[in-house]
């Protein structure tokens, strides 16, 4: 059988298969689906949105992922959170139609996603009701119950990946930052801790939005929060952290106190081959306290 006559059969089935079958580039946009997976989101088949824009407009418009929130930004960022940061994973997840379906997400080492779900509808629902709790059980492990997005746990797991991945092959650059919010218990003794949660909230999400999707961002405790940013060296880590400092804290970022801002303070530090995870975080942790004493509202790197 020659090679064209192979592609076009495969393609033939890919497109008409009953799976739902997507396929997305390192900066999570859509390059090729199916239409049984267009048909579940509601998508054109010549539409590259990204994943963001693809599950916003769902939001938008009732239709696609069945949200259980009206607070969609809390939700997206608590889904990048765990979004393309581990090499696969699977999950349950329903849809507006009714259907539930079993998702998998595979990544490459090149930060490609291939997602494949198949229609579980028809389970049992006391098995189905396990796999929810299953599933539920997993993300709160993994999650900040504030913020919603990963907690200590998920970060340490994490870097714990990223630095066996640079004893094992030596390639490639990844760093890890601590970001610490700047005199955050004057915030709350001036404003109360329901505002000081509030700065959290959107601390998290502010710095969730200028991430790529291979980066693992968490709240490690209190008001300090942890960067792992695997293929990305100082240099291009240093000019992220320079982008956060303008776009994060600004007035305005909290309607109840239209004046309010408020900074935070960075420790950068190079994953290196050799290392060990408390390494990592003690070289960062160090910077994060050089740049408290410096003045605040800066970046150090160890």
């Amino acid at each position: 059988m020659r090679m064209a006559v192979f592609d076009d059969i495969i393609d033939s089935l890919f497109e008409t298969s009953g799976t739902l079958v997507a396929l997305f580039d390192p900066q999570d946009i859509l390059r090729r689906s199916n239409a049984a997976f267009r048909d579940a989101y509601g998508l054109a088949e010549d539409e590259t949105l990204s994943w963001a824009q693809i599950v916003r407009r769902n939001f938008e418009q009732r239709r696609g992922v069945a949200f259980t929130t009206d607070d969609f930004e809390h939700w997206l960022t608590s889904a990048r959170s765990r979004r393309g940061k581990i090499p696969y994973r699977a999950f349950e997840t329903d849809i507006t139609d009714g259907r539930w379906l079993w998702m998998t997400e595979t990544v490459s080492p090149a930060g490609w996603m291939l997602c494949i779900a198949s229609d579980i509808t028809e389970l049992r629902t006391g098995e189905r009701s396990l796999r929810q709790d299953r599933d539920s059980a997993r993300k709160a492990s993994q999650t900040d119950e504030l913020t919603g997005i990963s907690n200590r746990r998920h970060c340490m797991s994490v870097l714990q990946e990223t630095v066996a991945k640079a004893n094992k092959n030596g390639a490639g650059e990844a760093c890890a930052v601590l970001l610490d919010i700047d005199r955050f218990k004057q915030i709350n003794d001036s404003f109360g801790h329901q505002f000081g949660d509030a700065v959290l909230i959107d601390f998290a999400t502010s710095v969730q939005r200028n991430l790529r999707p291979a980066d693992s961002f968490g709240r490690v405790g209190g008001e300090e929060f942890m960067l792992v940013l695997p293929q990305l060296g100082p240099a291009a880590a240093e000019l992220l952290i320079e982008r956060l400092f303008k776009q994060v804290g600004r007035p305005g970022c909290l309607p109840s106190q239209p004046n309010f801002h408020y900074s935070f303070s960075a420790g950068l530090t190079l994953i290196r081959p050799g290392d060990t995870p408390a390494e990592v975080y003690r070289r960062a942790d160090a910077a994060l306290y050089e740049a408290k004493m410096g003045g605040r509202g800066r970046q150090m790197s160890a």
